[in-house]
This record gives C-alpha cells, structure tokens and sequence, in this order.
C-alpha cells in the first residue's frame, strides 16, 4: 500500500521528464488540482500501483510536458501504450475500461441513468459554486444553495449506502474534489457553510473521507484557501 500512496517530487521548469514512452503507465497529476484528483484517486480505489504518479508545478510547469507529453499543457493526463489521454471525466471511464480494480461505473438501470445525469451536471455545479464565491455575502446563498440542493436531494435516491447511487461509484470521485474544496473556502471567504441544512450532503462527506483512496488525495485545507484567494484575485482582474 505504501507503494500506492507514494507521492513523488513534484517536477517544475528545471525538471528532467521522466523516459517517456517506454512502457510505463503515467498519471500526471497537480496534487492540488480537483480535476486531476478525480482520476488519481479513482486510480487509488482500483489499487493501480502499477499506474505512476508524475506531479507537476501548474505555476511552474515544465516545458517539456506541453512539448513532448501532452500539448493542452493540463492535467490530469494519462500516458498509456504510447499514447496520451486527458479530460478527468474520460480517464475515469478509460480507467474502467482499461485496468483492473473494483468497478466504479453502475451496471444497474436505474443507478446507469442517474449515473448519467449527475455526470451531466457536474460543470452546472462547479460553475455556479465558483460564481457564488465572487458574489456579496449576501448573494452567496442564492446563487450556491440550488446546486447543493441538487446535491442532498440527490443523495436521498438510493437507500443501499451513503453515496450518491448508493454505493461508492464514479459520480461520487467526479463531486469529491470539489465539494471538498468548497467546504473549506466558503466557511473562510464567505462565512457560508455548504452542509447546513443539508444533514446528507454532510454525511456524504464524513463517508467519502473514511474511503482510503480517496482520503490520501485530500489538499490541506490551507492550500486550498490560499488556492482559491489567488484564483479569485486573477478572477476579479
């Protein structure tokens, strides 16, 4: 397990990439990236040692990874059988499709097709979440409460566990990431808690931290105030 969680140095400009393409399955990742935390923690929960972990600096990312590894010059990014995939929703089901590990994506029905609408909203929630953040404190309610709304009443569908189709599933690892982030920056920068009133969406949380995969993914809660300060601050330029 050590081997799974292992994270190593992070590569900036003045890093050396990695021999690529030579057969190694690569996951570049920013650790500080919700995006990119989807994919490495999903790749955590099937067990994929075999999967590398290659961080990069978003602020000071080498040249090589536009040059070389992956031209939009984003992550997360998955080098594998000498080609190079990126979009985190993609690699979560190029993961299930690709690699061995628990199965994350529904086989039942109905779990499919709530599968498929909650993925569908995932931009909606993360949009208006962000835009609340540069609204008053007073429009903060307005403009964040029906996406978590969304969320909690989504939340109380499937009565086999504590998830959003009930049992862990790839629509859980597409919200985590961000939900996570927003339940730290909102309380600080907006004096607003996204659980209050919202007893499920709460619990989700609490259960989505006990998952080990996902847990060793999770930023500092200052890292992600400092984070979102200085993405507002460019924002509001």
């Amino acid at each position: 397990m050590a081997a799974l969680y292992a994270i190593p140095p992070t590569l900036t400009s003045k890093s050396e990439p990695p021999p690529l393409f030579d057969g190694t399955t690569r996951l570049y990742i920013s650790v500080a990236c919700p995006y990119a935390q989807r994919v490495w923690s999903a790749r955590n929960i099937k067990g994929l040692s075999q999967i590398q972990i290659v961080p990069i600096d978003l602020q000071d990312r080498p040249a090589w990874y536009k040059e070389k590894v992956y031209p939009p010059n984003k992550v997360p990014a998955i080098e594998h059988n000498g080609k190079v995939t990126g979009e985190s929703l993609d690699l979560l089901e190029y993961l299930e499709n690709n690699f061995e590990g628990p199965k994350l994506f529904p086989t039942d029905p109905a779990k499919k097709e709530a599968a498929a609408e909650l993925l569908k909203y995932t931009d909606t929630f993360t949009k208006n979440s962000f835009i609340a953040l540069t609204k008053p404190d007073s429009g903060v309610a307005q403009e964040a409460g029906p996406v978590l709304d969304y969320l909690e009443n989504a939340l109380g569908k499937f009565s086999d566990g504590p998830f959003l189709l009930g049992q862990l599933s790839v629509v859980d690892i597409a919200y985590g990431p961000f939900v996570e982030r927003f339940h730290v920056v909102f309380p600080v920068l907006k004096n607003y808690d996204i659980t209050a009133g919202r007893p499920k969406l709460l619990k989700w949380i609490q259960e989505l931290h006990k998952i080990e995969g996902y847990a060793k993914t999770v930023s500092d809660p200052e890292i992600i105030v400092e984070t979102y300060k200085r993405i507002l601050a460019n924002y509001a330029k």
